[in-house]
């Protein structure tokens, strides 16, 4: 008994300073190639370094553990050997799924890196980033589902299940196909959006009355982060369903409007030539188009739309914001009798009166 217990601490302790070994010299060389990687000017290798630091790790330790194992000098019962062949095998296969996934996100920091979302035009990033984020999803499912399968054939009880399956493939699938209808639509509708791309990531969008930035595009749901920060969960096929607002689909300078009603009174052309100077001072505008227009007249004013063109969306919020205070403005200083109001006359008042 003394002789089992001691045999196994010390088999233990071999093992723990293996595991030791296995990560110090994973920190060694990862440290190393960090120095490397600060004194050169690509970035590939950067990202390389930062997300394969955490998978190769764990092949370092799987590599130190076989080694242990042919090294070890006292023998191993046939049961712990086994146990720790599979324990090897599903550590190597999550391994190797966990570096495919991690290499994914290196090829999504180079595309980040080369196609950039902040530029004011970026038509063709968002495009590349959609496409992009639909087909890491699916890619992760198809890595996890690869490697589940090839370590569930490590039972053998599953390959010899092998010929019974294939011949209930069939019903089987269409039992599941029914039951997951829903599902199996939005996972296409995902597919469909990434080709089509009805919409892009940080594509400007109005939906259910709701005005906000794509944020995530998923196989089964959108995020739209709407203008006071919540987010709008939509499903996917929604966007292939429902008619919607796309303010970016083809780019995203726009125009902005402001309405205003004043009296009939007011000198248009005075106020037109405030508008422009009140553009010319902003930072918002982008110097394409600039008008002052008068779209209606009512009984008690006359309806005036000031047009503006923007670069993006969020400028056009800004703008137009800022035009129509400093029209307003401008209007109670130099002509407040313009403003609107309600005329009534003697003649009407006597008229109320006879009656």
């Amino acid at each position: 008994m003394l002789n089992l217990l001691h045999d196994s601490f010390w088999m233990i302790l071999f093992f723990a300073i293996a595991i030791f070994i296995g990560y110090f010299v994973h920190f060694i060389l990862f440290r190393i190639l960090k120095r490397i990687t600060d004194y050169t000017t690509i970035n590939l290798d950067k990202y390389l370094v930062k997300h394969l630091k955490d998978p190769v790790r764990l092949f370092f330790i799987i590599i130190a553990i076989r080694t242990a194992i042919s090294l070890l000098q006292t023998p191993i019962s046939p049961e712990i050997y086994a146990f720790l062949q599979s324990f090897l095998y599903f550590i190597t296969l999550f391994a190797i799924g966990w570096s495919i996934v991690k290499l994914i996100s290196v090829f999504e920091d180079f595309l980040i890196q080369k196609y950039r979302m902040d530029e004011k035009d970026n038509l063709f990033a968002r495009k590349i980033h959609t496409q992009f984020m639909v087909f890491k999803h699916l890619g992760i499912i198809i890595v996890a589902i690869v490697i589940i399968s090839v370590a569930l054939l490590r039972f053998e009880s599953v390959r010899t299940l092998g010929t019974g399956l294939l011949t209930s493939v069939g019903i089987m699938g269409i039992v599941v196909g029914l039951a997951a209808q829903k599902t199996g639509a939005a996972l296409i509708a995902g597919i469909q959006i990434a080709f089509s791309q009805p919409i892009r990531i940080d594509d400007v969008v109005i939906v259910e009355n709701e005005w906000g930035r794509v944020e995530e595009i998923n196989f089964t749901y959108v995020v739209v982060k709407i203008w006071d920060s919540r987010r709008l969960i939509v499903p996917t096929s929604y966007f292939l369903e429902h008619p919607f607002e796309n303010w970016t689909k083809t780019s995203s300078d726009m125009l902005g409007t402001v309405f205003l009603y004043v009296d009939y009174r007011l000198p248009v052309d005075e106020l037109r030539h405030e508008l422009l100077n009140i553009l010319d001072q902003s930072p918002w505008w982008d110097k394409r188009v600039s008008a002052l227009q008068v779209t209606d007249s009512k009984e008690t004013t006359m309806e005036l739309r000031a047009l503006m063109s923007v670069a993006d969306s969020s400028s056009a919020w800004e703008l137009r914001c800022e035009v129509r205070e400093k029209l307003i403005t401008f209007i109670q200083k130099n002509y407040p009798e313009c403003l609107p109001r309600l005329r009534i006359t003697a003649e009407s008042i006597s008229k109320y009166a006879e009656e």
